[in-house]
C-alpha cells in the first residue's frame, strides 16, 4: 500500500502579481522545494499539479521524480487541482494521499510524514495540520475519501473536507503552516527569514 503526495501549484497568484511557484526561498523556487518535501517524505507516488505557467513548471521539475499533471481549468478554482491531482494519483493500491500547497514554505518532509504516521496510529481517515485557528492542509486523507476531494466545486479546497468530517480527524501542530505566499507582503517577510 503506497501513500501519494498531490502538490497544488497550479494558480495563478493573481495577489502577488508574480508566480508564486516560482518565487525563491533559500536558493530554490517554492514549487521544487514542495516536490522535494514529497520526494524526501514516505511518499511512494509524487504528482505536482500545474496550470498557470505549465511550462515554466515543467522546466522547473524536469530533473525530479515526479509526475506533471496539468489543470486546464485552473482557473476555476482549486477544486479541479484537487481532482486532476486525485485523478492522476489514484491506484487501487492507495494508503492514502498528502494535500499540499506549494506557497507554504516550511512545509518538510519530517511534517508531511508525521501526518502519515498520525494516521497509522489513530486509523483516522483525516490527518490535518493544525496552525492559528486552522485545521488545514498539508493533510493526509484516506481513500474512502477520494470521492469527495474529487467533488469539490469552484474554489472549495481540502478544508471543506476537514470540516464535514470532525469525528474522522486527527491533526498535528504545524505552527509554520501559517506562513505562506499571497501578496506581496508575505513574499517580503519570507525574504526576511533567508
Amino acid at each position: 500500500m503506497g501513500i501519494g503526495a498531490i502538490v497544488l501549484a497550479a494558480g495563478g497568484s493573481s495577489r502577488l502579481g508574480t508566480p508564486k511557484q516560482l518565487v525563491t526561498f533559500r536558493g530554490e523556487t517554492l514549487v521544487r522545494q514542495a516536490a522535494k518535501a514529497a520526494l524526501e517524505s514516505v511518499c511512494d507516488r509524487v504528482v505536482v499539479v500545474v496550470g498557470s505557467h505549465a511550462a515554466e513548471m515543467r522546466r522547473e521539475l524536469n530533473d525530479l521524480p515526479v509526475s506533471v499533471v496539468e489543470n486546464k481549468d485552473w482557473q476555476s478554482g482549486i477544486s479541479s487541482s484537487i481532482r486532476a491531482g486525485i485523478e492522476g494519483i489514484v491506484s487501487s493500491d492507495l494508503e492514502g494521499v498528502v494535500i499540499m500547497l506549494c506557497d507554504q514554505p516550511f512545509v518538510t518532509a519530517s511534517v508531511l510524514n508525521e501526518l502519515i504516521s498520525t494516521h497509522r496510529e489513530t486509523g483516522h481517515a483525516i490527518v490535518a495540520s493544525t496552525y492559528s485557528t486552522t485545521r488545514g492542509v498539508p493533510a493526509f486523507f484516506a481513500p474512502e475519501l477520494f470521492n469527495e476531494l474529487a467533488s469539490l466545486a469552484k474554489d472549495e479546497g481540502a478544508r471543506r473536507i476537514i470540516a464535514s468530517h470532525p469525528e474522522q480527524v486527527a491533526t498535528v501542530e504545524f505552527p509554520h503552516g501559517a506562513i505562506d505566499i499571497d501578496t506581496p507582503q508575505d513574499h517580503a517577510r519570507l525574504q526576511q527569514l533567508c
